[in-house]
């Protein structure tokens, strides 16, 4: 099959990881006529907070943070987005500016659907319709996790979440280290904290045993621990 054979919407494995599966093959070949594919290097913004979007991004390759800055100027990573997900879906059904920046934390490659195709597909097609409700209403469920986890556990706990989050999600290399390398900073915005005090933890975790680092890489050794730690039996 040749590359350009693959880039097409209809043959891409991609889009069987989000709400472009629910759309039929006819829907699927006019996306594909009219979307752009792009490269995003890393630490590249793909867009940011208050922009008004013609289109969604949907992620063949790497990964973005979305992030929301606060008043006091500290930047807070909402969520990773990674391979088959959509950027800016919700923004561009809502019509609004966004409320979230995403930037890229890896060598990315996306193609920008433009919003006519998403708005003509909900009209016309209640499977993606339907598709659509239900990705907003796990993006939904996840946001209230993430509210509860700030309210109702400690730095240490939620340091412990997000490192094995990162392992479930992304996997590790050959040596066990996680894929998904975060500097520390990252991984500070993603838990709410201070870049000083994820440093002093990390750092008492490997003191215990529960991690090694190699660098900005991190393995989990002790699973067992960390998982006690997160359920709040530490």
């Amino acid at each position: 099959m040749s590359q350009h054979t693959e880039q097409r919407c209809e043959n891409c494995i991609v889009r069987r990881l989000n709400t472009l599966k629910a759309l039929t093959k006819e829907e699927l070949k006019n996306i594909s006529d009219s979307k752009e594919t792009k490269t995003v290097k890393k630490g590249d913004e793909i867009f940011k907070e208050g922009d008004k979007l013609n289109g969604v991004f949907c992620v063949r390759d790497g990964v973005s943070k979305l992030s929301k800055m606060s008043d006091n100027g500290k930047d807070q990573i909402v969520k990773l987005v990674k391979r088959g997900e959509l950027l800016g879906q919700r923004s561009v059904i809502t019509e609004e500016s966004t409320n979230l920046s995403a930037v890229a934390l890896s060598d990315m490659t996306v193609c920008f659907i433009p919003k006519n195709h998403l708005k003509d597909n909900i009209s016309n097609n209640i499977k993606f319709t339907n598709a659509i409700l239900q990705q907003m209403a796990n993006e939904l469920k996840f946001a209230d996790d993430v509210i509860v986890n700030m309210a109702q556990k400690n730095v240490r706990q939620r340091i412990a979440e997000t490192l094995k989050y990162l392992e479930d999600t992304f996997g590790t290399d050959d040596e066990g280290y996680i894929k998904m390398i975060l500097t520390r900073e990252d991984i500070a915005n993603v838990v709410g904290t201070a870049k000083e005090a994820c440093i002093r933890q990390l750092t008492k975790f490997k003191k215990a045993g529960w991690i090694a680092t190699d660098g900005k890489r991190i393995k989990l050794v002790d699973h067992k621990s960390l998982y006690n730690l997160i359920e709040g039996f530490e």
